[in-house]
C-alpha cells in the first residue's frame, strides 16, 4: 500500500532492507563485544571498582552529593538570573524604539557568538582582579557569570521568537479594546508565547545544567563530573564506574526536568483551551486570550 510519504516496498526492496538490517545487528554486536573485551580485559568491569557505589555511603557523601549540589546551585541561580534578563533582552529587540532595539540586538549576539567557557575563564580573572571574592567561592561565580550571559542571550531569542510567532490578530485585537503596548505585552502576548517557549526554555535549562562541568574542567569547580577525579583515585582507579554512575546521574537529572516540561505544557494548554477560548470568563489574575479577529 502506497503513502503520501513513500511508495509501497517491493519483495526486492523488502529483502534488501531485511539484509540490510541484520548486517547492522551484527556490526552493532560487534562493536559492543569489543568494547566489552577490552573493559573486561582491563579489569575495569570487576565488581570490586563497582562494589563501593552498592556497598558504602562514602563515596556518596563525600563526592557525589556535595557535586551534584554545587551543579544544581550554580544552574539554578543561572537560570534564575538569566530567564529574566533574557525576557528584558528579548522583548527589547522587539521595541518600537531603535535606541532600545539596536543596543539590545548588540548585546544579545555579542554574547550569544561568545562560547560559554570563554565567558567563564573571562569572568574568572575580572573577580580575581577587581574584586574581594574568596579563591573558594570564585569559581562558582565565574561559572555563573558565564552562562547567565551565555543562555540570557540564548533565552532572549527564544523570547522574541516566542512573541512574534503568535497570531497577529492578537495584538490588534489588544489594541483595538484600547490596551497599551507595555499592557498588551504582559497581559497578552506574553502569557500566550510561554506555552509555545517552554520546551526551548526547559531545553536550554538542560543545557546550563551540563555546561557546568565546563567550571569544573578548566577552573576547579567543584561539580558533579569534576568529582570524577578524586574518586577514581580514592577507590582503586575505578574510572569507568565513577563516570557510568555520575552519567547516569546527569540522565536521570535531565530526563526529569524534561518530563515536568511536558507536563507542565499539556497543563497550560489544557488551560489555555477551556478558560480562554470564545471569551469564556476567567478568573482573576489569570491570562487574557483573546480571540484571533479572523476566528468566527
Amino acid at each position: 500500500m502506497s503513502s503520501v510519504l513513500y511508495d509501497a516496498q517491493g519483495p526486492r526492496a523488502k529483502r534488501r532492507n531485511i539484509l540490510y538490517t541484520v548486517l547492522f545487528l551484527v556490526a552493532a554486536a560487534a562493536v559492543v563485544w569489543w568494547v566489552y573485551d577490552g573493559l573486561d580485559s582491563k579489569h575495569q568491569l570487576d565488581w570490586v571498582k563497582w562494589k563501593p557505589f552498592f556497598t558504602s555511603p562514602q563515596p556518596w557523601e563525600t563526592y557525589i552529593w556535595p557535586g551534584l549540589e554545587n551543579t544544581l546551585k550554580a544552574a539554578f541561580y543561572a537560570l534564575l538570573i538569566a530567564l529574566p534578563l533574557g525576557a528584558l533582552f528579548g522583548i527589547g529587540r522587539l521595541s518600537d524604539h531603535r535606541w532600545v532595539r539596536i543596543p539590545a540586538g548588540v548585546v544579545v549576539e555579542f554574547f550569544r557568538a561568545i562560547p560559554v567557557l570563554i565567558l567563564m575563564i573571562i569572568a574568572n580573572a575580572v573577580y580575581s582582579e577587581y574584586t574581594d571574592i574568596s579563591t573558594d567561592t570564585r569559581p562558582l561565580y565565574a561559572v555563573i557569570t558565564g552562562l547567565v550571559l551565555y543562555n540570557a542571550s540564548v533565552l532572549a531569542e527564544i523570547v522574541r521568537t516566542g512573541i512574534e510567532t503568535l497570531p497577529r490578530g492578537q495584538t490588534d485585537a489588544a489594541k483595538a479594546i484600547g490596551m497599551r503596548k507595555g499592557q498588551i505585552m504582559v497581559f497578552v502576548l506574553l502569557p500566550q508565547a510561554v506555552t509555545a517557549m517552554l520546551p526551548a526554555i526547559v531545553s536550554q535549562l538542560v543545557v546550563i545544567v551540563k555546561d557546568t562541568a565546563l567550571g569544573g574542567a578548566m577552573m576547579t569547580f567543584p561539580e558533579l563530573l569534576a568529582s570524577v577525579r578524586p574518586m577514581s583515585a580514592n577507590y582503586g582507579a575505578n574510572t569507568i564506574a565513577c563516570f557510568t554512575v555520575i552519567a547516569l546521574i546527569y540522565i536521570a537529572l535531565n530526563f526529569s526536568l524534561t518530563s515536568f516540561a511536558s507536563w507542565l505544557e499539556r497543563r497550560l494548554r489544557q488551560r489555555k483551551k477551556s478558560g480562554g477560548k470564545g471569551g469564556a470568563p476567567t478568573t482573576a489574575g489569570e491570562p487574557v486570550l483573546l480571540m484571533d479577529s479572523n476566528e468566527n
